[in-house]
């Protein structure tokens, strides 16, 4: 038996709305909040720009900073890259309502 939206926003776990239209309507308004949520696949699929899409409308809409941990982009190609999105990513640094660091790993690292 298929449940109804409501019934199953009722035994849902509470959400963070992404502000991402579309997104949370078909998730039911929003990720989980306050767990991880892990986005994968692989390069150039869209994980880096779903993540600071979520960040700056949390932090634009809801008032929510954010904090983002970058391991290829720099902060400076991070900004270049979102302002096609018409975010301004320098601004919202200024105001303290996000928090991006680049942690350098060499690509001659070996895996284990």
């Amino acid at each position: 038996m298929e449940q109804t939206k409501e019934q199953i926003q009722s035994i849902a776990l509470e959400k963070s709305p992404t502000g991402i239209k579309g997104l949370d309507e078909i998730t039911f308004g929003g990720l989980p909040k306050g767990r991880p949520t892990l986005v994968c696949g692989n390069a150039g699929c869209g994980k880096t720009l779903f993540a600071m899409e979520f960040l700056v409308r949390g932090a634009l809409q809801y008032n929510e900073p954010g904090v983002f941990l970058a391991f290829e982009e720099t902060i400076e190609e991070l900004a270049t890259n979102v302002a096609s999105l018409g975010f301004d990513l320098n601004e919202l640094i200024a105001q303290k309502k996000l928090f991006i660091d680049h942690v350098h790993i060499e690509r001659s690292y070996r895996r284990i």
